[in-house]
């Protein structure tokens, strides 16, 4: 019955058709062929015999006189270390002009791993990024969402980490983006050496609708097969709005009641799904998952962020080009910053104190008050903070950030003034201060 041919399209609505079969699954590929060629479709609904596709090519062209074969299987996507170095579509067609691959097919969107498998996060994944390394730690199989609104530098934020990250493979899943940000990910990474390394799913705003909400999902299979393979992946997807979005869209041809500003009411669930991929398997490898999230109207509100902020473990905000350090928080950085230096802890707690200390001396300038000396060596604090740690072009290892820590701290302050003990100021506090 899987290839049964059928003759009739009931409705056509956008880029969804509707056809009556018999023996069809959700999430099941179809065939549709029409007088303006042939394109997959993916069954996104069923409703008693009524069954609705996503054609992937659109709906344009499709008449009520189109063949339709079921092909009786989901979503597969090739697997294979011919995979890295490679840019494909959402649907797993190669966007590089490269060969198809076809070997080894995965069926993707399937569930998460069983928590019985899973083990304690305890490793760090190094990014090169201060913000990031020395005050909020990016721990293996974490999953981090970074909030930011629309004219931020987060795609440059993402090649960077993608350039700088020590783990085996990198999966770089694309939603909605302009083809100058595609080409700019894949000619940053080519350029320096990283693409070997990394498979990129990239969808643009050109692209079906439908594309769209697989990239996750294909990104995520590649990724999962690849830590069964004992390597360490970082999955970074962008941008987890323009999935919803797209969410929004189907549901809206669909006719579906909507939730909160339009939203099909599943949104929790179906960011869920894709967040929980996020694993470090016991005696094999780690899929990390970071996952750009923007914020229309800088809402943290909006029904997007909000969710996601119930899945995730924290949350990278960035903000003015600079990863903030109020209201960023990897809530298991502690997991690991105890075992990277013995000193870790402790700059990363003193000089956000400081940082906010400095934030009040700004304030209480702006009003008119008189400053004095202590806000003056605040305020140089403040200037040196902000371009020397903040700054998400600044690539050193861990060590060396906290090297340039000692070396700020010293430079602005008495070891008195810090508040740090003893015991280590002995033992950083730099002699040529």
């Amino acid at each position: 019955m899987q290839n049964k041919v059928y003759h009739r399209v009931e409705s056509i609505t956008g880029n969804v058709i509707v056809v009556k079969a018999e023996n069809v699954i959700a999430g099941e590929l179809a065939q549709v062929e029409s007088n303006f060629g042939s394109s997959l479709a993916q069954v996104i609904r069923l409703e008693k015999k009524l069954v609705y596709l996503q054609v992937f090519s659109g709906g344009r062209g499709v008449g009520t006189d189109a063949k339709i074969r079921f092909l009786g299987r989901t979503m597969q996507v090739p697997f294979s270390e011919n995979l890295l170095g490679r840019v494909f579509t959402g649907s797993g067609n190669p966007r590089d002009n490269g060969p198809d691959i076809t070997e080894n097919m995965i069926e993707i969107g399937g569930p998460s791993v069983n928590p019985a498998k899973r083990i304690i996060p305890q490793n760090m994944v190094r990014t090169g990024i201060p913000m990031i390394d020395l005050f909020n730690t990016l721990v293996e199989s974490q999953k981090l969402p970074i909030f930011s609104v629309a004219g931020e530098p987060y795609n440059e934020l993402l090649a960077q980490i993608a350039l700088q990250a020590e783990v085996d493979v990198i999966i770089l899943g694309g939603m909605g983006l302009k083809h100058d940000d595609y080409l700019f990910f894949r000619d940053k990474l080519d350029e320096s050496g990283a693409l070997s390394r990394t498979v990129m799913f990239v969808h643009t705003a050109s692209d079906p609708t439908v594309e769209c909400l697989l990239v996750p999902d294909v990104s995520l299979a590649v990724a999962e097969q690849y830590a069964l393979q004992d390597k360490r992946v970082l999955v970074l997807l962008t941008d987890l709005t323009n999935f919803a979005d797209s969410m929004k869209e189907v549901a809206i041809t669909m006719e579906q009641i909507p939730s909160n500003r339009g939203y099909p009411g599943d949104l929790y669930s179906q960011l869920a799904a894709r967040y929980e991929k996020a694993v470090d398997f016991e005696g094999s490898g780690s899929i990390t998952i970071l996952g750009v999230t923007t914020m229309p109207g800088d809402d943290v509100t909006h029904p997007v962020p909000d969710n996601t902020g119930y899945i995730t473990e924290g949350q990278f905000y960035l903000k003015n080009g600079r990863i903030e350090p109020f209201g960023s928080l990897s809530r298991l950085k502690q997991m690991v910053n105890k075992d990277t230096r013995e000193d870790h802890r402790t700059v990363m707690d003193t000089m956000i104190q400081l940082y906010a200390s400095y934030k009040e001396t700004l304030e209480k300038q702006s009003m008119g008050f008189r400053m004095s000396d202590w806000d003056a060596k605040l305020l140089t604090y403040g200037e040196r903070f902000e371009s020397e740690m903040m700054d998400i072009s600044i690539n050193i290892p861990l060590e060396e950030a906290l090297d340039a820590g000692w070396k700020i701290l010293a430079d602005c302050f008495d070891p008195a003034e810090t508040g740090i003990s003893s015991k280590l100021t002995d033992k950083f506090w730099p002699t040529s201060a």
